[in-house]
């Protein structure tokens, strides 16, 4: 069952644009890139780092916004203007000396493909690309940027008996 692969997740690499965002640009007038984020992946994200799940966001684009908004949530590995996000995400499992099967990988498009073929619970956005579905173990019924994060985060830290209610008691799937 799928479901118990959430339960062995320990380092979550996380694609930008269309998995944390809707995958939109909005243009300034000075030419700015705005990107719009959820809430509750925010929430979420934060949690997961407080309860010891590392979160590892991957993006090919190189925007200071989601930098910013990025650090702010407590996300201390964000990688940005990555072409080769494969010999990053190896080298990232190495140094945190995980094993392939605790490694999860939400992706979106085709820049993701190499890396959720290798780890062990590949996962993306409802409105991924045809392409990525094919390759994944786990398609949230949400869309990029309206809480698919949010989605598998929480499956991981209920099954890890990590999600707790505002009366801090232990919820489960």
């Amino acid at each position: 069952m799928i479901l118990q692969q959430f339960a062995h997740i320990k380092v979550l690499f996380l694609d930008v644009d269309g998995v944390l965002t809707d995958g939109s640009v909005l243009l300034t007038e000075q030419g700015e890139q705005l990107r719009r984020f959820s809430i509750k992946d925010g929430y979420a994200i934060q949690l997961a780092i407080k309860r010891d799940l590392r979160i590892v966001a991957i993006s090919g684009g190189k925007s200071k916004g989601v930098l910013h908004r990025l650090r702010g949530l407590g996300v201390e590995d964000v990688f940005l203007d990555i072409a080769d996000k494969l010999t990053l995400m190896r080298e990232i499992i190495l140094r945190y000396d995980a094993a392939l099967e605790n490694v999860g990988f939400m992706g979106d498009d085709m820049p993701d493909l190499h890396c959720l073929k290798e780890v062990g619970l590949a996962m993306c956005p409802l409105d991924a690309v045809e392409e990525v579905k094919a390759v994944a173990h786990y398609i949230s019924p949400k869309k990029g940027g309206e809480g698919c994060v949010r989605d598998v985060i929480e499956k991981i830290l209920k099954l890890q008996k990590k999600w707790y209610d505002d009366d801090d008691k232990i919820k489960s799937i």
